[in-house]
């Protein structure tokens, strides 16, 4: 798990979204490393699995740079989600953005995870903002996160609506 640097943030949307279909491919055996994807792009392979049927040969070639680059850094066992971006579900984002109207400073994950011990929870549930039943994955969806980018990570980086 790499936690001292965002290096979502170091990944192209090309690159982020080969990782994302090679990592949640329903079909794989094994957990997608930057390895496993670097040889399903090489191979041609990847295209199955990507948006596109196909890869034009010049993105797949800068793909492959990019790739090569991340692996020299973290090696080839690197965990290919550990360079995805996670995103807040939309239940999760509606409590951050209730935790931002109240605080005096811009909140953590931290700060979100002791409002919703406060009772902010049952409060959004009691006005509708969420469903009853989103409750109970709030807490293991917040802990995933503070587990990747831990408490200090500000929490609006997090809000994705669909």
């Amino acid at each position: 798990m790499i936690r001292s640097i965002d290096v979502s943030s170091r990944v192209s949307p090309e690159l982020a979204a080969l990782l994302e279909a090679q990592a949640s491919n329903p079909d794989a055996l094994d957990t997608a490393t930057l390895g496993s994807v670097r040889a399903a792009l090489a191979t041609g392979e990847a295209g199955e699995h990507y948006d596109a049927d196909r890869l034009h040969p010049e993105t797949s070639e800068t793909l492959l740079a990019e790739l090569d680059s991340l692996i020299d850094e973290f090696g080839v066992e690197a965990p290919a989600a550990d360079f995805l971006k996670q995103t807040a579900s939309e239940a999760l984002s509606r409590v951050i953005e209730a935790v931002m109207e109240e605080a005096p400073r811009p909140p953590t994950l931290g700060d979100v995870i002791e409002a919703m011990d406060d009772g902010l929870v049952a409060h959004l549930v009691g006005e509708g903002v969420i469903e009853e039943d989103e409750d109970e994955t709030l807490y293991e969806e917040l802990e995933d996160l503070i587990d990747r980018y831990g408490e200090d990570a500000q929490a609006e980086d997090f809000i994705h609506y669909e």
